[in-house]
């Protein structure tokens, strides 16, 4: 199964790519409008999703949520996803596994999280509050660090697997972080592979990114790497069905262009079969 992450807005887009994917990635986040002081989904862009609900798979990724953070997941995140589900059918949802306020303050970034006990608690508890108020499957993810590991009781993947059996989520697992975690913090991917559980992970993700001087950065601006995708395919292995999703700003769209999109697309198809 291979996937794209969809702002909407870009009718041209998604017609070039909907013969090519199985899976249309949305984020409440990207699907708002603003009514005085109150932001709520956009009726026409929910409608358009109600619509290609029937012709693929439709699925959440949220970027808002910030359930990490120490006063609690955003309320309005929660309410928006809470009004997409009630309109669209969605198959699974995932969020990732990190930090974006402080003392209700937006830090400008997602921020990876200590691998403590207290941590552990908390997510855990989130984590099944989110289960039940919602009543599908839901994903975490591994997010890139901006700043150097946090550490703690467990090492990465270890950490990962003792918060899916614990809360009972599964894993989005997205390759280009760990590749840009390999590059700046020196993390061992083929140890963090061998460590990590793998009939955990529900979803993987791809992308393509840019260098600022010693950093990798996870901004998804480029089409993917074979580096890249050679790390989904280990992760994939024997596991034909794993949707493999290529994440893009929708920023990006036009510097890369409609036709680019849908080649790399399909490429990621190919290799999915050959898998």
């Amino acid at each position: 199964m291979i996937g794209f992450s969809y702002a909407g807005r870009d009718p041209a887009l998604l017609e070039r790519i909907l013969p090519v994917v199985d899976v249309l990635e949305v984020t409440p986040d990207d699907l708002v409008t603003v009514v005085g002081d109150e932001i709520r989904l956009d009726d026409v862009l929910v409608d358009h999703l109600r619509e290609l609900s029937g012709q693929t798979t439709i699925v959440v990724h949220g970027v808002g949520l910030s359930i990490g953070s120490y006063d609690g997941c955003s309320s309005t995140y929660l309410r928006l996803l809470g009004d997409l589900l009630e309109r669209v059918d969605i198959a699974w949802h995932s969020e990732h596994l990190g930090y974006t306020t402080v003392d209700r303050s937006y830090l400008g970034a997602m921020f990876a999280l200590p691998r403590t006990p207290e941590v552990l608690d908390l997510l855990v508890a989130r984590v099944e509050d989110i289960r039940r108020r919602f009543g599908l499957p839901f994903l975490l993810e591994n997010v890139a660090g901006l700043l150097p590991d946090p550490g703690g009781d467990w090492r990465p993947a270890a950490f990962l697997n003792e918060l899916a059996a614990r809360c009972g989520c599964g894993l989005l697992l997205d390759v280009y972080n760990l590749r840009c975690d390999a590059i700046n913090q020196g993390l061992d991917i083929d140890a963090f592979l061998d460590e990590l559980n793998l009939e955990l992970v529900g979803e993987v993700h791809v992308a393509g990114g840019i260098r600022r001087r010693h950093l990798q950065l996870d901004v998804h601006s480029r089409l993917t790497t074979p580096e890249t995708v050679a790390l989904a395919d280990a992760v994939r292995a024997g596991r034909p069905g794993l949707p493999v999703t290529f994440e893009l700003l929708p920023q990006a769209v036009q510097l890369i262009g409609h036709e680019a999109i849908a080649t790399e697309l399909a490429n990621l198809a190919l290799v999915s079969e050959v898998a």
